[in-house]
């Protein structure tokens, strides 16, 4: 594992602008740079570099980060070959690393994820990649001797050009095939990609026997890991298994499932053309859509949905489309996948759901159907917003107070999440009309910031005044004020002191993503102090936290105000947000009965208006 205070000090040595500069033509644009993105195609400049904040972002298409970021995005290079590659061009030693140590749970990117890793960093060893291009090889030799397994391709309708173009290949069945093929099988490195298996008495055997093999290539295009379907039954007559249907690489220096996508580097450039990215659950349903022209498919990894998933297709195309089977799995992991994009939703993205019928998956339609029938099944694809309020009500009675109540109250945490300002406005808007309640009343109830002039329920004379729900122009002035805050923290860090506590006064609402960013990020500079801007996004990418960031950042390339400007607001907007939550904290106060009230609130209802009350006299 790379330790922090070695990426801190070579963040601190790179300089993003000649990073960025080797990819991209860049024009000194005052205080910063700007050039054509190159995350997608624009003719007017978008694209900004940032010298001081050692960082980037498009305000064409959202993709931001610092330099470490921007060779992962940019090359299609694993988190650790980034690092290692910018530790070289300034003279530092990698440090050593654990070979062997558990990939699983690993910091986000570091596990190679992607597309290299820890072995393809050490200074020592084989290459990882060398390994895996070898294995491909075999198998795809493999299976031009093999009728059995050309006659299931051709079974499911694959040509040997779709084939050839996915490096589709099998491994035969047997114990230790690999032996022929690596004059080293009994060392180490073969199985840190996994390709073999110890077993308890020590004994070595191929982990794919039997199989139709589906190489998982990185970005770049270098094989990282394998996906082997079984060509047998998977028991035999006696009914003993022989195996799982589908068997994937384990987590290797190369290869971390939560991070890749099968297909994506051969569907990379048609999605950028198509506008669109079809997400499907099986190798086979990728290889028979690009069969039959929807070459803008990929998979997930025999794991659910992540949201570097999601930011990963979303640096491609403004359009996803999760694609999975009408049953019950499917709409459990279709819902899953809908909570992963709601922290990393934009208001220029569109996220879509299609449900093909029962009796088919993406493959078996498309063969039957084809090209275009499934297109026309995309463009008929349920929005997110729809999908997201019909699943919460499905199994709520709408017609009586407390159905609608419990609708209310299972949006809330979801909506609180949704990053797309726009779009959580219109929810909200939604959600009023089918709970039957003013847009304010709902405002109030959730904490989100609605207009009260669209009223699309009907208010039932409830009291304006609630224990722990601020007014909805209260709780606008504070969400604004977070987002000032949390642009004065990143662009200085050592602010967080300063910030202590001050988010966790308002307990009693879930807070907006600038709130919770703030929380979280204050807690990771008071145990780690001395953290730069730029390493900021390190640290949280991936997380809930990385948009709203990366938004602040956003802002401070645009407003380009200098250290003393921000430092002025800065502490106007401290001020103004203690005094803000005061004010809450008294009218919370004030909407509990007296008899109710104990002691201590009554204590403290008193001391803050008289604070209140002197800060108006302006005296001490």
């Amino acid at each position: 594992m790379i330790s922090d205070s070695f990426k801190q000090d070579l963040l601190n040595r790179v300089d993003v602008v000649d990073i960025v500069g080797r990819s991209v033509q860049l024009k000194k644009a005052g205080a910063n740079f700007s050039g054509l993105c190159p995350f997608h195609g624009e003719k007017t400049p978008s694209f900004t570099v940032s010298p001081s904040k050692q960082f980037y972002h498009c305000f064409g298409c959202g993709a931001h980060g610092n330099a470490i970021s921007f060779l992962m995005e940019y090359q299609g290079l694993g988190y650790v070959d980034a690092v290692r590659e910018l530790a070289q061009g300034v003279g530092l030693k990698m440090p050593e690393f654990q070979r062997e140590r558990s990939y699983p749970g690993a910091r986000a990117g570091e596990g190679a994820a992607g597309a290299s890793g820890v072995g393809a960093a050490a200074e020592e060893g084989p290459d990882l990649y060398a390994l895996m291009e070898r294995a491909m090889r075999y198998y795809r030799d493999q299976l031009k001797q093999s009728p059995r397994a050309i006659d299931y391709l051709k079974g499911r309708g694959l040509t040997g050009q779709i084939a050839a173009r996915f490096g589709i290949g099998y491994a035969p069945a047997g114990w230790q095939n690999l032996q022929a093929v690596f004059p080293e099988y009994s060392e180490a490195a073969i199985k840190e990609v996994g390709l073999v298996i110890d077993n308890e008495a020590g004994k070595r055997y191929d982990r794919f026997r039997d199989r139709i093999m589906f190489p998982i290539h990185s970005q770049r295009g270098m094989v990282i890991g394998f996906g082997g379907r079984i060509l047998g039954a998977e028991s035999n007559e006696e009914g003993k298994a022989t195996g799982p249907k589908y068997l994937n690489s384990p987590e290797t220096p190369l290869f971390e499932k939560g991070r890749e996508l099968y297909g994506f580097s051969q569907a990379r450039n048609p999605i950028r053309s198509a506008g669109r990215a079809v997400v499907v659950e099986g190798y086979m349903d990728v290889v028979a859509l690009a069969q039959a022209g929807v070459d803008y498919a990929v998979a997930t990894l025999g794991t659910a949905t992540s949201a570097v998933h999601v930011q990963k297709l979303f640096r491609q195309t403004d359009e996803v489309v999760f694609c999975f089977d009408g049953d019950r799995a499917g709409r459990k992991a279709a819902w899953h996948a809908l909570e992963v994009c709601l922290p990393v939703l934009a208001d220029n993205k569109t996220v879509r759901f299609l449900f093909l019928p029962a009796e088919h998956d993406p493959d078996s339609f498309v063969r039957e159907r084809g090209q275009e029938a499934f297109e026309h099944e995309l463009q008929r694809a349920t929005p997110l917003s729809a999908f997201l309020l019909d699943h919460l009500s499905s199994d709520l009675d709408l017609d009586t107070p407390e159905g609608r109540s419990r609708l209310v109250h299972e949006a809330k945490p979801l909506l609180t999440r949704i990053a797309a300002p726009a779009l959580q406005i219109q929810l909200g808007h939604q959600l009023a009309e089918l709970a039957q309640m003013a847009t304010q009343e709902l405002a109030r109830i959730t904490g989100l910031r609605l207009s009260a002039e669209r009223n699309f329920g009907r208010s039932f004379g409830r009291s304006d005044a609630r224990r722990g729900a601020p007014p909805p122009a209260r709780r606008g002035l504070e969400a604004k004020l977070e987002r000032r805050l949390l642009r004065g923290l990143v662009a200085q860090p050592d602010r967080a002191s300063a910030l202590a506590g001050l988010m966790n006064t308002n307990a009693q609402e879930p807070g907006s993503p600038a709130a919770r960013a703030i929380t979280a990020l204050t807690q990771q500079v008071l145990e780690q102090p001395g953290m730069s801007a730029s390493f900021l996004l390190d640290v949280f990418q991936g997380s809930e936290h990385e948009k709203p960031i990366a938004d602040a950042y956003a802002e401070l390339l645009e407003l380009r105000m200098d250290d003393a400007q921000l430092e002025a607001d800065f502490q106007a907007d401290l001020a103004a947000m203690r005094s803000a939550l005061k004010t809450a904290r008294i009218e919370q106060l004030k909407s509990i009965a007296s008899e109710a009230m104990s002691a201590e609130e009554k204590t403290e209802l008193v001391r803050l208006i008289s604070e209140q009350a002197q800060r108006r006299d302006g005296t001490p």
